[in-house]
């Protein structure tokens, strides 16, 4: 980290020990208001973290042309989805935004051009799983997109500027699923737990003893790795954001895994704490 970026982060976020730093596998958007053992590993994992002065979060449901940032002060409730009961469409979650946080990051990243959206809020990949962090909403959230166009190390990279943040009380949350193939997904078998067909066996294996080695580079390379993998991984959006968390780990960081479980045959809700 340069010390000179701490300087470049607005004086309204104190400096703070270290935050750490979250991938959440957040899974079917009903997790948002169910009571199960994901949702139970959300709460029981944010009484680990120090209280935040806000929140960035990656999700796999802001896929952009370019990067953005979420910078108005009240962000709505995005319902991205379809074919689900009333009451999860009737869920508001009213944190308040941070322009503050949205120029800072927005400088951090420079010379990467970042566009201050007025427009979007906040998706599930973020709401859904965050609510049970922070029932009260009472922290500030900003998303920041993830840019399609470009190859998985930029990302990889990108993040790494981000890492001044976690020195102001900043929570950086990458919010997706490592494997998630929705078109092989048992819907027979779709809340089963430890229930994963062959292929995301051997892929949920790999990718595991990578994160825990410390060995990013297959995880970054994952188009060049096995069969396994590519039916683990069949579009970047939703793996992306682990790419983000670990961008933002340094070399005096612990890597543990919780809520590591197969479900429906092709999907993991694998979530990870960077400390």
């Amino acid at each position: 980290m340069n010390l000179n970026d701490l300087h470049t982060v607005s004086s309204q976020f104190s400096l703070t020990e270290k935050m750490p730093v979250l991938f959440l596998g957040h899974g079917n958007p009903m997790n948002a208001i169910e009571e199960n053992q994901f949702v139970s590993g959300f709460r029981n994992i944010a009484k680990t973290l120090p209280k935040p002065n806000a929140i960035l979060c990656v999700s796999a449901h802001w896929f952009t042309n370019g990067t953005k940032v979420t910078a108005m002060e009240f962000p709505q409730t995005i319902h991205d989805f379809g074919g689900f009961p009333e009451e999860l469409f009737a869920v508001q979650y009213p944190a308040k935004g941070s322009p503050e946080l949205a120029k800072e990051t927005q400088q951090l990243l420079s010379p990467t051009l970042v566009e201050l959206d007025e427009k979007w809020g906040l998706d599930h990949g973020a709401w859904s799983v965050i609510k049970h962090l922070y029932p009260e909403a009472n922290i500030p959230v900003i998303q920041l997109s993830i840019d399609y166009t470009k190859p998985t190390n930029y990302h990889f990279e990108l993040a790494q500027k981000l890492q001044s943040l976690r020195h102001r009380g900043i929570l950086i949350i990458g919010s997706g699923n490592i494997i998630h193939n929705l078109r092989l997904v048992d819907f027979n078998n779709f809340n089963k737990v430890d229930y994963g067909f062959d292929w995301a066996i051997e892929a949920h294996e790999s990718i595991n003893n990578w994160l825990l080695d410390g060995n990013y580079q297959p995880i970054i390379d994952y188009d060049k790795q096995s069969k396994a993998i590519q039916l683990a991984i069949p579009t970047p959006d939703h793996y992306l954001p682990l790419i983000y968390s670990l961008g933002l780990q340094d070399k005096t960081d612990n890597l543990t895994l919780f809520n590591d479980n197969l479900l429906a045959g092709s999907l993991s809700m694998t979530s990870v704490k960077i400390e």
